[in-house]
Formats: structure tokens, sequence, C-alpha cells
């Protein structure tokens, strides 16, 4: 048996590439004929697994999947696998166009978006070309602190567009992140009752806030609100649940079900970003109800959502003044102040001191390597990190890229929500909640725009990848072909009558 060990130990790394192999060619073998089936995977990973440990006392707490160098997977396997499946669903898409039968399906679906990410692809290959010719390493150019997980959404995006092309798929992926939310909503809230909640949280390990959470992530909260949109237009909007999978009881309780655990899990989340961008995203929803329903739905709704909030907040407010905090309309901010500096915030100082750099280099930024002068003063950017992100995505696109940036980020935002609104103004009652659910979490993340740091993150990015596409993604599943006019082979097998 020693013998033999050796060998088995070996041959470990043959038999790895080996598997790897087979599993490529399987995948591909999917892709060419399912393409949705490879996209299914990739979302579950950023719909369930964690993004940060930020926050979490425990002395092996696992690091972050998404991460360069983390040991765990490189976040480029993870991204890679994108354009692999974006291929794979490209040709499958020229095959169907080739073999179709009656009226030829576009060669891949309309979105404005194309243009502004062939932008920011420009814009990178500009930095990366400037920070070779200065001696900036390549990988510094392309690291996750600058703007090129901006150039990564753009894959996903029109491998969602490619890979969802009929009415039938487009309300298969509504029915998947519904359930997705759903499960993960049910866990947050099952670990909250009986687990202590999530242990990365930063109010109670870092601020002695004494609050426990569902989810510190802030990118669970708006697959959340994902489902909370798809199960909101479902139950309220589409006749007899004609959104849902089946119309009957149990797929209407799967809604209900929905909408009130994903409601529950963003209110515990204790994430003010969380709260304001559950209400934002609830405006968006009920501008997509008629005039009546949309009245009967806000006089319902706000005064259960403002009551569940305003007792959170509470709550928070009485643990924060219990641990010294002694001005009630401050409370809420405890834990964004510090002494240090009298009575400016680091989070303050570290806004003013990244603005500062931008006005130094207003056209194009400091770079997408660069790092703010003066971070050593702002306590969380004391490691190897540090200056590289800070707390506002508008003001880190604005530092690394400068104007140029800012413009490519505001006409990304613009060409959305014109598209956006195209969309759901004609799509039919049926797919209307996948679009406004890609329209309402773009509403989400606006706070997180703001004050968080969502472009540094890779799951925040393909998350918003995810909300651009829907909206695009229903209505040319909506204009698409039906089922009779899709090929023999796509089409599902139809029963052949009983002779009598």
């Amino acid at each position: 048996m020693n013998d033999i060990l050796p060998y088995i130990y070996y041959s470990l790394p043959w038999l790895f590439v080996i598997g790897l192999s087979l599993a490529a060619v399987l995948g591909i073998g999917v892709g060419m004929v399912w393409p949705r089936f490879l996209v299914y995977p990739y979302l579950l990973v950023f719909f369930w697994v964690n993004s940060t440990s930020y926050g979490n006392l425990a002395v092996f707490a696992s690091r972050s999947i998404y991460s360069r160098g983390s040991g765990m997977l490189f976040f480029g396997v993870v991204l890679w696998y994108v354009l692999g499946a974006w291929l794979c669903a490209r040709m499958a898409a020229s095959f169907n166009n080739n073999v179709a039968s009656g009226p030829q399906p576009q060669d891949a679906p309309a979105c404005n978006l194309r243009p502004w990410f062939l932008a920011w692809t420009v814009l990178l290959a500009a930095h990366v070309g400037v920070g070779l010719a200065t001696g900036v390493p390549l990988a510094a150019s392309l690291a996750p602190s600058g703007f090129s997980n901006i150039v990564w959404m753009a894959p996903l995006i029109s491998l969602m567009l490619l890979a969802f092309r009929t009415r039938e798929q487009a309300l298969e992926l509504a029915r998947f992140i519904m359930l997705a939310g759903l499960a993960r909503a049910l866990f947050g809230l099952g670990r909250w009752a009986a687990a202590g909640g999530d242990p990365n949280n930063v109010y109670a390990n870092m601020n002695a806030i004494q609050i426990r959470l569902t989810f510190f992530d802030i990118n669970d909260s708006l697959l959340c609100t994902l489902a909370f949109a798809i199960a909101a237009v479902a139950l309220f909007q589409a006749p007899s649940g004609a959104a849902l999978p089946a119309p009957g009881r149990p797929w209407r309780a799967l809604a209900w079900a929905t909408l009130v655990a994903t409601t529950l899990c963003v209110v515990l989340s204790y994430r003010r970003t969380a709260w304001i961008g559950l209400l934002l995203a609830f405006a968006v929803v009920l501008l997509r109800f008629p005039p009546a329903r949309r009245l009967q739905l806000g006089l319902a709704a706000m005064p259960l959502a403002g009551a569940a909030m305003a007792f959170v907040a509470a709550r928070r407010l009485a643990q924060t003044r219990a641990e010294g905090g002694s001005r009630a309309a401050g409370g809420l901010l405890h834990d964004m102040q510090s002494r240090r500096f009298g009575p400016e915030s680091e989070r303050v100082l570290e806004l003013k001191l990244a603005f500062a750099d931008f006005l130094a280099h207003p056209l194009a930024g400091i770079g997408a390597w660069g790092r703010y002068h003066g971070y050593q003063a702002i306590s969380w950017q004391g490691n190897p990190d540090g200056g590289l992100f800070l707390h506002s995505g508008v003001l880190h696109i604005a530092l690394k890229s400068g104007l140029i940036g800012t413009v490519l980020l505001a006409g990304t935002i613009v060409a959305f929500v014109v598209g956006a609104r195209r969309a759901l103004r004609s799509l039919p009652p049926e797919l209307l909640g996948l679009g406004a659910a890609g329209a309402a979490g773009l509403a989400f993340m606006i706070p997180d725009l703001l004050i968080g740091t969502p472009f540094p993150q890779v799951r925040t990015t393909q998350m918003l990848a995810l909300c651009l596409s829907l909206p695009y993604l229903a209505l040319a599943a909506a204009q698409g072909p039906t089922a009779l006019q899709r090929p023999a082979w796509q089409r599902a097998p139809q029963r052949q009558p009983v002779p009598a």
C-alpha cells in the first residue's frame, strides 16, 4: 500500500486536469443547446456566496472567493466562466437563426447600453496603456479597486440577453429569482432567530451596538428586493397570478411568503442604505400598477413599512444611546462618527481628502491604480488596500477616472432609465414583474452608489449587471418568437389526442 500512495498523489494533478476537461466539454455541449443552464449556476454563486467577512471577529473567518489571491478561488476564474458561457450562447443564437422556421429572431436583442460599455472598455484600455508607460504593473491597472469591474458587467448583460430569448424562458428566470430570494430570506431570518444572525456584524462587533442582523452584505438585501418586486407584481398586477409559474394556490402562497419574508429580511438587516433603497424600490414597483391599485397599495403598505422601520430604528437608537450616544438625532449615525477629528467624522474626512485629489486631477483622475493623499489618517484604511477605495461609488469613479468616467457613469444610468421606461411601458403582464425587478433593483442600489463601495466589489457589480439586463431581457422575450415559430427541435412535445 505504501508503494501505491506516491503514485496516487502524483496522479492527482492529472486527474484534476482530465476531470476539468470533461466538465468543460460537457458544459460546452449544454451551453450550445440550453445556454441558460450555464447561467443559473453562475447566478447562484452571486446569490448565495457572501462577498465580505468585514465585521466578523472569528479568527478563521472565511475569505471572499471573489478577491484575487484569497487562496480559495481567484475571482478571475469566476468571471472567465461568464465569457465561456457567453461564447456558447452566441454560437447557439447564430445556430438558431440559421435553422429557425417562420419569422427570423433578432441576432441579438437590442440594448442601448452597448455603446456605453464599449466606451468603458476603451477608457480602461487607455488607463492600462498610460499605466504601462509610466511603470505601473498591469495587475494594478486591472485591479478591482479601480473600475475594471464595470467592464466585467458587459459580458453578463450580453449573456443574459442571449440565453433567455422566449417568454417561457423569461418566466422561468423570474421564478428562479423569486424562489432564490425567498430561500435566502428564510435562511437569513432563521439564522437571525436561532443563531444570533449574521456573524459579519460590524455594528455589534466593532461599534458596540448590540443588535442582530439578517445580512450585513447589501447584495443579500438586493436579492430580496428583486424577489419582492417579482412577487408583488405577480400578486397585484397580473390577472389571476399569470406571472407565476402556474396559476393556483401553491404559487400564490409562495409569492405571499416571498413578499413577507424578503421585506422582513431587509428591515432586519439594520442597514440604512437598505431601508432607503427598499422604499425607493417599492416606489418603482408601485408605479407599475394602475392608479386605483397604486393608491390602495400605497395606503395599505406605507403605514406598515413605516411602522416596521420606525420600530427597528428606535431599537437601534436605544442601543446606541445605551452605549453612550447622547444625541437622538445622531444616534443612527453613531457608528459613522469619530472623535479623532473633533466633530468631523472619518467618513466625511475621507470624502474631503478624495474630493481634493479629484479637483487636482479633474479630467482623467488619479488613475485606476491611484491612491488619494492622506488616506493614512482614516482608521479603516490601515491595510495594504488603503487609499484604493472610499465610501462613495460616484466619487470613487470621479477620483479614479475624472470627468470622463463621471460622464460615462451618468450616461450609462440615463441610458438604462430611458431603456427601462420604454420596456416597462410595453411589457405584457406576465413579464412585467421581471422587468420591474431590474428597475427596482437599480433604485434600491442608489443609496449604496452614493455612500457605499459598490464598484470595487465583484459581487455587487455582477448583481448590478443582472439588474441592468432584466428590462431588456423581458422586452426581447415579449417580442421574440412564440412556441409555434421556434424550430421544431426547440418546441415542447405536443400530446396526441386519445382515440375515442
